[in-house]
């Protein structure tokens, strides 16, 4: 690593140039092939797969991607069928079909219709970005001539606009224009209200300029750093260097998706957690550096150690992340695979910025590492000599005098906070999540309220038959079908595909999201179709919005606790091997646990429960969507694992040099209090300004780890962790005589591995011979381990 540090110093224009350039490449890739993004939650063998596997190869004309265009006439202003509504309206569609990019209109009046007569299998759901749900014929829903597209008081009418390409692909302008034609035919008529939804209208619901949320998370955490600092060039590195870290990773998972399937939000969260970690990386080898500069060391002497000591922690924490991150490949799905890959990626490029180019940035910026006063102070009274004191000191003095009641007080919060957890409902989130203002979610209500909750959701049911005698039990379907508790209404059964396919609808009497719909969907599969099959070669396979959602989370829930295994079991072997001791690695798997369930309750309490949500911006409360626990539980074990190896090895530190566990334990936290509550600040500052993105998903991310960020910092490793430690005394590092045997030694911060100076000796800060037989694993990044390492010293840990 000193090495590394040193090659960096000694060339570092080559460095940030060859960093530059490796940015500007990327980029200009991405920008010039595009993105290939793909939210598809298809898991192959479950019956909505086999539903859109049936549609695309059997019924082609129906796997298309569609915008509805709804309007709607308030009371006092006559319906819909009103003439001038009518001419307006007809003109309008009339006018979008004509439209570049459009394929297609059909709606009620039999003038608007570009397609000609009215084909009742044509309709399409409103809400159709891969969605097999289809609505034909009245079905109770409206009057003979309209096809249902008209409510049955009369106030509400839809048109279904669909699209030349899929709506991944469509251009915000070409959806806006369609946008903009069907709202001008709202202008001068009161009461008549026009709305468009779909995926291709969600294209054109910007909440403010893009990348705002990223500014304002960089924006906060730079204040942080100042503070601490109080030099403007120090605060200015770990920004930079995190933000040519992450920005070429968002370039690259650019080009990733080319090659892989990749969620849409991926780039996002891959941004916003390297933005977290990597600002976070580089605090902690600046603090190192400036501690070196503090103590007399040159600008390249305590840069090589800051990497050499600090950087090699960095690595470590980065290596548990990715490796956190990568448990997901081990559910062998592939949109989670793609979110794994992105997500690791962008926290392995941050490690390598902060290993590389911020030693650059360091040796190009000199002394400036320190503010004036510093370098006064310096220049005065020469080094100066480390001390622990301050707030943290108190307060880890206040902890070991009263670890029983802080620890219960900890524990109670975590323990409250944790309860929405047991009321988790997962499922995917759509358009009828959004704000009141938008006009997706307008439209979701509008046809919600016209045609009943279930329309936003229809169910579709794909029937796989062979002969005459399959073919009239699928179509004697439908009546049994109406006669099922929760079923609003059915079409009848179309056959299609050459006559060995075809499709019921069935429209629930409950929203696509509410939990009754996916009882019925239980109950279809699991007793209403086997009767229908029996003793048959007929298949009925149900899919639509809530069973494909369904069926994902149904997978989902089967394997997290396999995922959860593996990764808490790596967690405990590295704390193993790092620390010696079974007690610390059982307690970090507790407190990883205690965190990811205290934000999910946060979580469940404003997305699920709705507490706060349309007030912070975040749409009508939902479902949680199913791969939530899945990467949140990924990114937050890795997190704690930082906090874990950062707080207690400096425990561990003090531990083999005293053999007492209560100095062990508060000069640890007297020590690390301040850098892990800097650094905790600083992603929390990031991960909550990611909730004005105006992405529903993208805002569960943001507050779920800005909340186990808080919670893991300020209650579980400063306040219960000690105070279990304080409580259990020298159990906490007890380990069998057999075991210690056998397990190798590691050194996560080397202090052998020297710079290169003359003042480097065995105990790696250059002060004096290393005491204790083994050398000391993991200093914290940032704090002094010379008091630990000079023989004979015995200073007070707290003032």
């Amino acid at each position: 690593m000193a090495a590394l540090a040193r090659w960096c110093l000694r060339r570092r224009a080559i460095v940030i140039v060859l960093w530059l350039a490796a940015f500007a490449g990327v980029a200009a890739a991405a920008a010039v092939t595009g993105s290939a993004y793909s939210n598809d939650y298809d898991i192959p063998g479950t019956d909505s797969s086999k539903v859109s596997a049936l549609v695309e190869r059997r019924l082609p004309d129906r796997a298309g991607d569609s915008d509805t265009i709804v309007w709607h006439t308030a009371d006092g202003a006559g319906s819909v069928r009103a003439p001038g509504v009518e001419r307006r309206m007809t003109a309008a569609l009339r006018q979008v079909a004509d439209l570049p990019g459009v394929a297609s209109v059909t709606g009620p009046y039999a003038a608007a219709s570009a397609t000609g007569p009215y084909d009742a299998a044509s309709v399409t759901g409103p809400y159709g970005a891969g969605d097999t749900g289809r609505l034909g014929g009245s079905g109770g829903l409206g009057e003979a001539g309209d096809n249902g597209r008209i409510s049955a008081d009369g106030h509400t009418a839809y048109a279904t606009v669909v699209f030349r390409e899929p709506a991944a692909d469509l251009g915000e302008a070409e959806v806006r224009r369609v946008l903009d034609t069907v709202r001008s035919a709202a202008s001068g008529a009161k009461g008549l209200q026009v709305e468009m939804g779909g995926a291709g209208a969600g294209l054109t619901e910007r909440t403010g300029p893009a990348h705002l949320s990223e500014a304002i998370g960089v924006g906060v955490a730079a204040v942080v750093l100042f503070l601490a600092f109080g030099s403007l060039a120090a605060t200015l590195l770990p920004i930079a260097t995190a933000l040519i870290g992450v920005g070429t990773a968002y370039a690259a998972i650019g080009l990733l998706g080319h090659a892989m399937t990749i969620a849409d939000f991926a780039p996002m969260l891959g941004m916003l957690i390297g933005l977290g970690v990597g600002i976070d990386y580089a605090l902690f080898i600046v603090t190192r550096h400036r501690k070196g500069l503090r103590r007399g060391l040159s600008v390249e002497q305590a840069a090589q150690r800051a990497v050499a000591t600090s950087g090699r922690a960095v690595v470590f924490a980065g290596a548990t992340v990715c490796l956190a991150l990568l448990g997901m490949l081990v559910l062998r799905l592939s949109f989670l695979n793609g979110v794994a890959v992105a997500a690791a990626l962008t926290v392995a490029l941050t490690v390598a910025a902060s290993l590389t180019l911020l030693p650059a940035l360091l040796g190009l910026i000199g002394m400036r590492a320190l503010n004036r006063r510093e370098r006064g102070r310096l220049a005065e009274r020469g080094p100066e000599a480390a001390a622990s004191q301050g707030l943290c000191a108190r307060w880890a003095l206040y902890v070991e005098r009263r670890p029983k009641l802080l620890g219960a007080v900890a524990a109670a919060l975590i323990a409250v906070l944790a309860l929405p957890t047991f009321s988790l409902h997962l499922g995917t989130s759509d358009q009828g999540n959004g704000s009141a203002a938008s006009t997706t979610r307008r439209v979701y209500d509008l046809l919600a309220e016209g045609f009943g909750p279930g329309f936003n959701g229809p169910l579709t049911l794909i029937g796989s038959m062979d002969g005459a005698d399959d073919r009239m039990a699928f179509t004697q379907l439908p009546e049994t079908l109406r006669t099922i508790h929760g079923v609003a209404s059915v079409t009848a059964a179309d056959l299609g595909g050459g006559g060995d396919t075809g499709v019921i609808t069935v429209v629930p009497t409950t929203a696509p999201q509410s939990r009754d719909t996916s009882d019925l969907v239980g109950r279809l599969r699991a007793e209403v179709l086997p009767r229908a099959e029996e003793g048959s070669s007929l298949r009925v396979y149900v899919g639509g919005l809530t069973a494909g959602y369904d069926d994902f989370a149904a997978v989902i829930v089967s394997k997290l606790p396999l995922f959860v295994g593996v990764v808490v079991a790596l967690g405990c072997v590295l704390l193993l091997l790092a620390f010696r001791s079974i007690g610390i690695p059982i307690k970090a798997a507790v407190m990883n646990v205690a965190a990811v369930a205290s934000s999910f309750g946060v979580v469940v309490a404003i997305f699920q429960w709705g507490w706060g949500s349309e007030l912070l911006g975040l749409g009508r409360a939902g479902p949680i969507e199913p791969f939530l626990p899945v990467i949140m539980v990924s990114v937050l074990f890795g997190l704690s694992m930082d906090y874990q190896v950062f707080l207690v090895s400096r425990m561990y530190e003090e531990w083999r040099r005293t053999r007492d566990n209560r100095t062990a334990v508060r000069v640890g936290l007297a020590e690390t209090g301040r850098v892990i509550n800097s650094a905790a600040v600083i992603m929390i500052a990031v991960f909550s300004a990611f909730v004005l993105s105006g992405d529903r998903i993208i805002a569960m991310f943001g507050i779920g780890l800005a909340a186990a960020v808080a919670l893991d910092a300020f209650v579980l490793r400063t306040l219960l962790v000690p105070a279990l430690m304080h409580l259990l005394g020298g159990a906490n590092w007890w380990l069998p005589g057999w075991l210690e045997r056998l397990l190798p030694r590691i050194s996560i911060e080397s202090e052998g591995e020297g710079t290169g100076d003359a003042e480097v000796g065995a105990g790696g800060d250059g002060e004096g011979p290393a005491s204790g037989p083994v050398a000391v694993p993991v200093p914290l990044p940032g704090q002094p381990a010379e008091g630990a390492a000079a023989a004979g010293t015995a200073r007070s840990p707290v003032p």
